[in-house]
This record gives C-alpha cells, sequence and structure tokens, in this order.
C-alpha cells in the first residue's frame, strides 16, 4: 500500500508541475459554472412563475442539479483524456518507465498508483464546483443525499474512463496518439445505447447506469457494474505493463 500511494503522489505532483492539472480543473469549472447558472436562471424563472399560480411543486434537485450534472457529465469525455494520455505514453517516451519497471513494486502497485493518482485529480475537480452548489445551500434547501449520489456517479463514471485511459496509454509512446485514441473509445462507450435497447447494451451502458445516481439512487448493480469495468480495465493495463517488462 506504501508503494502505491507513494506512486499516487508522485502522479498528483506530476500534474501541478505542468499545465494539465490547471487546464483541466479550469475546464471543468468553467463548463459547470456556465451550465449551473444558465439552469439556475431557468429555475427561477419557473419559480417566479409558478408563485402567481398559488403553491408550487417545483423541485430543485429535479430541476437544477439532475440537469447541471447530466449535462456536466458530457464534459467527461473531453477532460479525462487529458488526465491519462500521459501516464505511461510519457514514461515510455523519456525512458523513466524502465526504472519503474526495474523498481521494486510489482505491476499492480504501478497501474494502482497511477490510477489512484488521476481519480484523486478529478475528485479534487470535483470539489471545486462545489462553490457553485453552495449557492443553493445559502438561498434554499436541496436535498443534499441527491446531491451526494449525483458527484458519486460522476466520480465512478470518471474512474472508468481513467481506467480505459491508463490502458490505452500503455499502448504508445506517443501521448497525443493516446488522448485521440481514448477519446474516441469513451465516446463509443457513452453512444453505446444508441444501437439499440436490447437486455445486453442497457447492461452495457455506462450513461444507463449513471442516471439513476442523478436521481439519488444507489443501485448495487450500478456498484458492481463499475466496479467490474474499473478492475477489467486496470487489469488489461497490468497484462500491458507486463507485457513491456517481457519485452524490456
Amino acid at each position: 500500500m506504501r508503494n502505491i500511494l507513494a506512486i499516487a503522489q508522485r502522479e498528483l505532483k506530476a500534474y501541478f508541475a505542468s499545465p494539465i492539472a490547471y487546464v483541466v480543473m479550469g475546464i471543468f469549472a468553467l463548463v459547470f459554472g456556465a451550465f449551473f447558472y444558465s439552469i439556475l436562471q431557468f429555475f427561477v424563472r419557473q419559480s417566479l412563475q409558478g408563485a402567481q399560480f398559488g403553491p408550487s411543486s417545483i423541485n430543485v434537485n429535479q430541476m437544477m442539479i439532475r440537469p447541471v450534472i447530466l449535462n456536466t457529465s458530457i464534459v467527461v469525455l473531453f477532460t479525462v483524456p487529458l488526465l491519462t494520455m500521459r501516464t505511461f505514453a510519457e514514461e515510455k517516451r523519456s525512458g523513466t518507465i524502465e526504472l519503474l519497471l526495474t523498481s521494486p513494486i510489482t505491476d499492480w502497485e504501478l497501474v494502482l498508483g497511477k490510477f489512484l493518482g488521476a481519480v484523486s485529480l478529478f475528485g479534487i475537480t470535483l470539489l471545486v464546483t462545489l462553490v457553485d452548489v453552495a449557492v443553493l445551500f445559502y438561498f434554499g434547501n436541496p436535498e443534499w443525499k441527491q446531491i451526494a449520489t449525483s458527484y458519486l456517479g460522476l466520480l465512478l463514471m470518471a474512474s472508468c474512463f481513467i481506467a480505459v485511459g491508463l490502458f490505452i496509454s500503455s499502448l504508445t509512446k506517443n501521448q497525443i496518439v493516446a488522448g485521440f485514441i481514448t477519446f474516441a473509445a469513451f465516446l463509443l462507450l457513452w453512444i453505446l445505447n444508441w444501437f439499440g435497447e436490447s437486455p445486453i447494451i442497457t447492461a452495457l451502458s455506462i450513461t444507463d447506469h449513471f442516471e439513476d445516481f442523478t436521481k439519488g439512487i444507489i443501485d448495487t448493480k450500478h456498484l458492481l457494474y463499475y466496479a467490474s469495468f474499473i478492475g477489467f480495465g486496470l487489469f488489461l493495463t497490468a497484462k500491458s505493463i507486463d507485457a513491456e517488462r517481457w519485452n524490456g
């Protein structure tokens, strides 16, 4: 566990030593804020119109938080490739991968450390957006549980994408190539349910499993799906690193 945390800390420092962390956090916070205040204006107009006709049944979580989170989830497609494209590709390009592979750490410790570093940065990015959400608590009384489950869903979905991104990054020395391939893979996973509504596609669709979280629902089948998805992505990455070790 100590090796995993050391690698995760190394990754976080590398993110903040380059523009990547600031670009990702800036883009995410800017787009989240734009969605938030745009939907907030619509919500205020609807509330004022509803007040003219008596007591209103407008729900701040359903009309404010859920649309913001659903719209923001699209931003994950663009920001996560920036987090993962350099993880292994840059190590290969600079030659530092050889030092990592000859150090007293296992493939799984290396993979889990990099995964934890990327997930930690995304978690920090989500925390930044809570500044906007705090406005709702200052002026109103939204249900914090639905907000918490929505953020949990975002973190789990991003973790799945990070696991895939790590695997793709481990296959190439060019981080730009890794970034584009990762985005293409994410896009395919995102539009999977466009190809039909069969039980298999529904079970595999990453967006279908995400929607319940925005409703405040935590279902064990969704947690199992995300855990399995992340585990499989990390397994493929570990196998790719193991092949790199033997080829080296």
